[in-house]
């Protein structure tokens, strides 16, 4: 589909109507397209057509000729999809009150579908003069259109086919968070010119190696079109992120493997397609706590010209600046109408026409903001709830914002899930040794019931990580101490201090042979215990490859080999996958992990209850409360009933029954023996998985002794007589 250009000699044959109000944005209907655009404080609007996304200049202005609840709008016949638009927005400029209008300055429709041109920052692009001492209280009037971004109408069209939501149950699924160009710029087996873009997510290496992990959902880092900061630009760093979202409608055009900006949602959509053929789902990571235009001396792109005061929470009583809870300038105002009714047709438009499953919401806690304190009956969560598209998608909330009172793991209501930050820190702080983290630890393990059953939440509430985008890569976590930032220009001043992470004994890679064969084994303790709790597992892209940002925990700015995943894996690279993919597979047919409830016992016919977990010590007896209390305890058992699950396959109606499981952990740096437990059912155990070598027996009885190597993780199954004796 080529952009359409309508030379200047069109205009004067246009048939202006006054169109209709909603639904906001442009909107094509086979004959012509309805503009509407919501501003409130605004005293005209004027779209500008412009021939080309080439051009410098509109073609034409067009005063908007009637406004319905402080929509303006209009109806316009024969413009097609192709036609490429901005608005200028009339008002008093007041920054002082919070009133920043400028018509000078060219703006994006925040429902725009498509960007067909990016910024190429100006001195113009600011609404004040940037050398008057008055800074943000001055006025630009130099004419921003050259340099500004333009939208396009689009037709939405798109045949779907026999396209069906793989609709995974939240307790059987298992998320992998990627880059859309990290994960596949360097991939030797995907073709150069789709490597980096949507069609190389949704290509045959790509969707064979998350199958073979037991991926169910891709959770894409943010494809909302964002822009490069003019901060970042100017050190020839780029936002390689994407968390400066300009436009909620548009996908960002760097990953498209088209240059026609009309082609990139189509690509996207046939991603999507692939994607769910192959049963895995599509979650996207969601920027609608904050936009590019930053603080007060931010650049007018959008939302700042087009209403300030309604789009951003200010100050009260100092509308000039602006309440910033999410560290990047500005705060958009979820307690305007308008505002919620922006984000949840964003959301209904990526769901209904773009088919993605959930989201993961980038600072949450800002959107539950209702004044100053987080609130949990905010008029968002009230929203969603009754929406009957949104409320029955997956909805991931990163719990935390930079506002006081912002970490808030465990307070989000039903529907939701939450990246589990307490758990991340716990298993970090108990695979590399510390000291009076062992109960925790057990919480944490069996679905953090602590924090998700008092609100009516299941296990599976609990996202549960131990790394993300955002910090060290598991290879970082267990090779540096220190964050090594530089090569983001702040003077390693950026990102996280607190990462609970240790180097095995030196700092960096690479290290000798002894160092990293720790390192590794460390690594596989982590995977281990990551997809053997309770709750769903997400794990950071790239982990399972050994992918190191050497040192960086903020890679934010890297659009280079720090950030992008290399799939050249050295031998020791190799064997860590092969292990993820078979721990991983444990995962899948073991129905105990991937449990519905929290454990409770469960009762039998008798009047009796089984309990469905015991823990375990070095001697093989029940853990008391002085061994939870010894605060230098480092190891311990978890049995698992496999006959103790009250629950029913959801396709067969037949209750499962799963394996016994036997998990021993050890993260002193001594061995530890362990006596292996007897088991009602059956004397024998399976070491399914061992995270170091040194046991060469597969099969073992109960009573006999086990050593637990230090630092290492190990999984037992419960066999029958005759399952041993096929064994030896």
């Amino acid at each position: 589909m080529a952009i359409t250009e309508q030379s200047q000699s069109t205009w004067t044959t246009l048939r202006i109507s006054e169109g209709k109000p909603y639904p906001l944005g442009a909107t094509w209907d086979g004959l012509g397209t309805n503009f509407a655009l919501f501003s409130e404080h605004g005293t005209k609007v004027e779209l500008c057509l412009f021939d080309s996304a080439q051009a410098t200049q509109e073609s034409h202005r067009i005063e908007l000729p009637q406004r319905t609840a402080f929509v303006w709008h209009a109806y316009i016949r024969d413009i097609k999809p192709g036609q490429v638009y901005g608005y200028r927005v009339h008002g008093p400029y007041d920054p002082a009150n919070g009133l920043r209008f400028n018509p000078s300055k060219l703006l994006t429709d925040p429902y725009a579908k498509a960007i067909v041109r990016g910024v190429t920052w100006h001195d113009s692009l600011f609404g004040y003069k940037i050398a008057d001492k008055q800074s943000d209280l001055s006025k630009d009037e130099r004419d921003s259109a050259p340099y500004a971004p333009l939208c396009a109408v689009v037709d939405p069209s798109f045949v779907w086919g026999n396209d069906t939501r793989p609709d995974v149950p939240w307790n059987k699924t298992v998320i992998y968070e990627a880059h859309v160009k990290g994960l596949t710029k360097l991939h030797p087996d995907i073709p150069p010119h789709l490597r980096g873009t949507y069609s190389a997510v949704a290509s045959d290496p790509i969707i064979r190696h998350l199958t073979k992990l037991g991926v169910t959902a891709i959770e894409l880092m943010p494809v909302h079109h964002r822009v490069t900061n003019r901060v970042l630009e100017d050190k020839n760093l780029s936002d390689y992120w994407g968390y400066n979202t300009l436009s909620y409608f548009a996908p960002d055009h760097r990953f498209a493997s088209t240059k026609n900006p009309l082609d990139h949602t189509q690509e996207f959509k046939m991603m999507v397609r692939a994607l769910h053929a192959a049963g895995i789902e599509v979650i996207l990571d969601v920027v609608y706590n904050h936009t590019v235009e930053g603080s007060d001396l931010g650049p007018t792109l959008c939302f700042r010209g087009i209403d300030n005061t309604s789009y951003y929470r200010t100050v009260p009583e100092k509308e000039r600046y602006y309440m910033d809870y999410t560290g990047c300038g500005n705060t958009l105002n979820m307690t305007h109408p308008r505002v919620l009714q922006l984000i949840m047709d964003s959301l209904r438009y990526w769901v209904e026409e773009m088919h993605v499953d959930g989201f993961r919401f980038d600072l949450a806690s800002a959107l539950a903001r209702e004044l100053f304190d987080v609130d949990h009956l905010s008029a968002f969560f009230d929203v969603i709830q009754q929406d009957p598209v949104i409320s029955q998608v997956k909805l991931i909330a990163e719990p935390w914002d930079v506002g006081e009172g912002g970490y808030q793991v465990g307070n989000f209501p039903v529907l939701w899930t939450e990246w589990n930050g307490k758990y991340r820190d716990t298993i970090r702080r108990f695979v590399k040794g510390d000291s009076g983290v062992l109960g925790e630890m057990a919480t944490r393990l069996t679905g953090s019931s602590d924090l998700y059953e008092r609100t009516g939440r299941r296990p599976h509430a609990s996202i549960n990580f131990v790394t993300s985008h955002d910090g060290f890569t598991l290879s970082d976590l267990v090779s540096y101490n220190e964050k090594h930032n530089l090569d983001n220009g702040e003077e390693n001043q950026d990102g996280d201090n607190h990462n609970n992470s240790w180097n095995c004994g030196v700092e960096g890679i690479p290290a000798d042979a002894k160092v990293t064969k720790l390192r590794y084994q460390q690594k596989r303790n982590f995977m281990a215990l990551l997809m053997l709790s309770i709750g769903v597992p997400m794990i950071s892209g790239g982990d399972e490859l050994g992918r190191t940002q050497m040192g960086n925990n903020n890679a934010y700015a890297q659009d280079n080999e720090i950030s992008w995943y290399n799939w050249d894996l050295s031998p020791d690279d190799e064997k860590f996958l092969e292990f993820v993919q078979r721990v991983a597979a444990i995962r899948k047919r073991q129905p105990v992990i991937h449990r519905k409830d929290f454990f409770r016992g469960t009762k039998l016919g008798d009047g009796t209850y089984l309990n469905e977990v015991y823990w375990l010590r070095p001697d093989g007896k029940f853990m008391q409360e002085s061994d939870w209390a010894d605060s230098e305890a480092k190891s311990f058992g978890l049995l698992i009933e496999g006959s103790g699950l009250e629950e029913e396959d959801t396709h067969t109606g037949l209750r499962l029954k799963g394996s016994t499981l036997l998990l021993i952990c050890n993260a002193s740096h001594v061995d530890v023996v362990y006596k292996l437990p007897k088991h009602k059912d059956h004397e024998h155990w399976e070491l399914a998985i061992e995270t170091v070598e040194g046991n060469s027996a597969s099969c073992w009885k109960a009573s006999q002794q086990f050593t637990a190597w230090a630092r290492s993780v190990a999984l037992f199954v419960s066999r029958s007589a005759e399952e041993a004796a096929a064994m030896i």
